[in-house]
């Protein structure tokens, strides 16, 4: 997916290796709970890559991540708890983005689960709480999870479904405001009896996938 974890902030010892590296690394939101408020913009044109982040409290910036390391650094300090490992450096990703998992993986999540996990926390959920690649419609709840180890064709990419997304408390805090507000783990614990929410796949045929495209499981 283009862009999708095109960057990351190291944190405390973490040092950029040019290879992958685990999320423990980095500056997370299930850490600091306020960095799930910032929104993201970019523009590539002749001078390059620009990125404009927006927060609440913040404000606006906009930045060059090939120099702008320091600048973004001391923009998100007031927002990263300070008994925290601190963010100190902007980097670029490996080929295939810095991923949680340690291959490139697209993650596809599902409208009706999330609707379902909303009604057993009696209240609506914002889609943005779990940073997904691809939403889909029209299944059961949590019917994805039926598709592991399955090939799937959306459009013209062709993807293999490898397993389930277990979830961190990144996804308790509301992405307007960046405060903890929903208990979701305790939700999916209690009520499905696992913290997992959505699927995560490999892409073995690229390709684009346009608004609704229907998915077809192989």
């Amino acid at each position: 997916m283009p862009l999708d974890r095109a960057w990351a902030v190291l944190t405390g010892n973490a040092e950029d290796t040019g290879a992958w590296q685990p999320c423990r690394n980095f500056a997370r939101g299930c850490f600091g709970p306020e960095l799930m408020a910032v929104t993201a913009e970019t523009r590539t044109d002749a001078e390059g890559t620009r990125i404009t982040l927006r927060h609440p409290k913040q404000g606006e910036i906009t930045l060059n991540p090939a120099s702008d390391s320091d600048q973004l650094v001391e923009w998100l300090q007031p927002i990263y708890p300070a008994e925290r490992p601190q963010p100190h450096s902007l980097i670029s990703a490996p080929e295939g983005g810095m991923a949680d998992a340690s291959f490139p993986a697209l993650s596809i999540l599902s409208l009706a689960s999330l609707r379902a996990l909303g009604d057993a926390l009696g209240q609506e959920l914002d889609p943005r709480r779990f940073r997904g690649n691809l939403w889909i419609d029209g299944t059961e709840p949590f019917a994805e999870f039926d598709w592991i180890g399955k090939t799937l064709q959306i459009g013209a990419v062709r993807l293999q479904v490898v397993d389930r997304i277990t979830r961190c408390r990144a996804t308790e805090t509301n992405p307007d405001t960046g405060a903890r507000d929903a208990n979701t783990l305790k939700a999916l614990r209690e009520h499905w009896g696992h913290t997992d929410f959505g699927i995560r796949a490999k892409v073995l045929c690229d390709g684009e996938i346009a608004l609704a495209d229907t998915i077809e499981v192989l």
